[in-house]
């Protein structure tokens, strides 16, 4: 490995890098926010009679908030994404990466249905 690669990076190296990971990773946010959005569906639809009294304007805020939420944790792929392009693993880890949004999209969604169930679920029509 080019140890003056590793640590200084030219900046259209950055550039490159940097539209590589914008062209992998933003085309499949769309996916991401879809099976989030699904989660959320599926449970007001399964339990419509009880998250009825949820549906408020007031709501709308909070709710808004936690898709902020989902969609800057989104933004930790890019910080597993560019440093692994600037080492040595790079065309490997290009091959590869899928893995990361498969881990990070099971994540998402284990906690988007524990914070529905354990968090909201329970408070609502108190």
């Amino acid at each position: 490995m080019d140890i003056s690669r590793a640590t200084s990076p030219q900046p259209s190296e950055f550039g490159t890098f940097l539209a590589d990971a914008g062209r992998y990773w933003e085309r499949r946010r769309i996916r991401y926010n879809a099976v989030l959005a699904g989660v959320v569906i599926v449970w007001v639809t399964v339990t419509w009679p009880h998250f009825r009294a949820a549906f408020t304007w007031p709501t709308l805020l909070p709710l808004l908030g936690l898709a902020g939420i989902a969609n800057l944790c989104y933004f930790a792929a890019y910080l597993v994404d560019l440093p692994l392009q600037f080492s040595s693993f790079r065309d490997g880890w290009r091959r590869h990466r899928w893995t990361l949004w498969t881990l990070g999209m099971a994540f998402a969604f284990v906690l988007t249905n524990y914070w529905i169930a354990d968090e909201i679920y329970p408070y609502i029509g108190r």
